[in-house]
């Protein structure tokens, strides 16, 4: 059975040893590193273990030998495109979702750095964990089933301060947000 332990281990940056002390119960990074290279056979237990430590689902610990994965074929850097050290398996960022699901915006019109038919996705937070948010773009629901959205610059009391990406927008105030959405990815077609 091909499995994509180290693919995703590498593509969330993790060590063996993060992923083995993460395990319940904690195991030790020889057994990850036997478990990824097929050494050890990666049981149903094994797999949900494994899953929960790199906060994935089980089943995109495995892959499809039917279909070639999407692979790393360059690596950018100040010293311009390389070849990767080592061969190895692209993660689709839905492979790497956490136990909060995914939420889409998709950009209509051009609006700062975003670009119509971007997609900004975003993964929710409780509005209690705003402080580490800080200068990160942000959704935040508003009454009537609108949405402010920006960079969150200030948080006072249980107000929130979010700057619009479109410049010379003042600060849009959020009081008692329910949650709060970070933007994690932008996906856009070249």
């Amino acid at each position: 059975m091909i499995n994509r332990i180290r693919d995703i281990r590498l593509q969330k940056g993790l060590t063996l040893a993060d992923v083995a002390a993460a395990c319940e119960p904690q195991t030790t990074p020889q057994t990850i590193g036997r478990l990824e290279t097929g050494m050890r056979n990666l049981s149903l237990v094994w797999m949900n273990r494994i899953a929960r430590a790199l906060q994935v689902e089980p089943e995109s610990l495995l892959r499809s030998e039917a279909n070639a994965p999407a692979m790393i074929v360059a690596v950018l850097s100040e010293s311009g495109a390389e070849s990767p050290r080592t061969r190895r398996e692209a993660v689709l960022p839905s492979d790497l979702a956490a136990e909060t699901p995914w939420m889409v915006m998709e950009v209509e019109g051009s609006c700062g750095e975003y670009r119509t038919a971007d997609q900004v996705w975003l993964r929710q937070s409780p509005a209690q964990d705003a402080a580490r948010l800080l200068n990160r773009d942000v959704l935040v629901p508003l009454p009537g089933g609108r949405f402010a959205f920006g960079r969150l610059i200030e948080i006072t009391g249980e107000t929130l301060s979010l700057l619009p990406p479109v410049s010379g927008q003042r600060p849009v105030p959020v009081e008692h947000p329910q949650w709060i959405a970070v933007a994690e990815m932008l996906v856009r077609k070249l």
